[in-house]
């Protein structure tokens, strides 16, 4: 594991130094013929759904049809190592969270592409989570969660879609930063785990506001706090749980759109100034915000140093918990 985390952290230096590296010849004519969004998960699904948002957009400002193609599979490796091997021309672009570059890589060993396979063009937007429990608990908020962990060391449970998923690390780093202990029990999926929360058969689980509020609403479940630095749209009187007194507490996951490496650095340039306009149109916001979503409008840069960031804090936390795909 240790080598496999250097192997990784190397990458990631690697990767943005990409930014100042683009090799490819100015394309003055860019775009001239339809370009291919590449979403590597299932249609339908919450990035399938702002992806098509964002091509809509992109179309407008871009002058081309902005097609985008599906390619689910691997927990999204297949989708983003067809991206990783396409031509780095710009014709073919990669829609994906921030999962295959700051977790998959320290879980798997044996990915088939390499971070340092990709440009950054633009972050799109940033969400948190919401911790949830049943009303039949004895702790409502997070101080009182960690009381209780600590007063009956053991006995706390918490669900998730699956080893090293979103929600798994999130309480990880609950654990590591409150000193409590919880037993983490994963599901095939959230919505097993959220049944087995109603049902009281486990303490708690993160999950997404949009998929939570049904069962907030139907007071089957209540929030004890947001993940994020600040209380998600979809939930505005939950308190973080940093506000909370757990200080620093931060899993915040984001959408971002990539390139092949050697893309030329005029053509993400002219991709990063398209996602922009269309972040900053009211339309686009209004819709993302509806969802829970943040819109982050930004250079290159700005995920570069995300993705550098956020790859070192979960490479520790995959460390320290010793989680291992299954």
């Amino acid at each position: 594991m240790r080598a496999q985390m250097i192997k990784a952290g190397a990458m990631f230096i690697a990767f943005s130094c990409l930014l100042s590296a683009a090799q490819a010849a100015p394309a003055t004519d860019y775009p001239n013929r339809p370009i291919r969004l590449i979403v590597p998960y299932g249609a339908g699904g919450p990035t399938d759904m702002v992806a098509r948002e964002l091509a809509s957009g992109l179309q407008k400002n871009l002058g081309q049809p902005v097609v985008v193609e599906n390619k689910p599979g691997g927990g999204s490796i297949i989708g983003v190592d067809h991206v990783a091997k396409s031509s780095a021309d710009g014709y073919t672009m990669l829609f994906a969270t921030g999962a295959p570059f700051i977790i998959n890589p320290y879980l798997n060993s044996k990915l088939p592409y390499r971070v340092d396979e990709f440009a950054p063009v633009a972050k799109v937007a940033s969400y948190s989570m919401v911790l949830s429990t049943s009303p039949k608990q004895p702790f409502k908020t997070v101080p009182e969660l960690i009381a209780y962990g600590k007063a009956h060391p053991g006995t706390l449970t918490y669900g998730s879609a699956g080893n090293g998923t979103s929600n798994h690390l999130a309480g990880e780093l609950l654990q590591t930063m409150t000193g409590i202990k919880m037993t983490h029990v994963p599901y095939r999926g959230n919505s097993p785990a959220m049944t087995d929360v109603v049902a009281g058969n486990i303490s708690m689980m993160f999950d997404m506001p949009a998929t939570t509020q049904p069962y907030v609403q139907s007071k089957r479940v209540i929030l004890m706090g947001a993940t994020g630095t600040t209380r998600n749209s979809l939930a505005p009187s939950t308190p973080t749980i940093a506000e909370q007194g757990v200080s620093g507490f931060d899993v915040s996951s984001w959408f971002g759109v990539l390139v092949p490496a050697a893309t030329g650095q005029d053509i993400v340039t002219r991709l990063n100034h398209a996602v922009d306009q269309v972040l900053n149109e009211q339309a686009f916001k209004a819709k993302l915000t509806s969802l829970g979503y943040e819109v982050t409008p930004g250079t290159p840069n700005d995920l570069a140093q995300t993705i550098a960031g956020e790859g070192k804090l979960w490479s520790e936390v995959i460390h320290k918990a010793n989680i291992h795909l299954q």
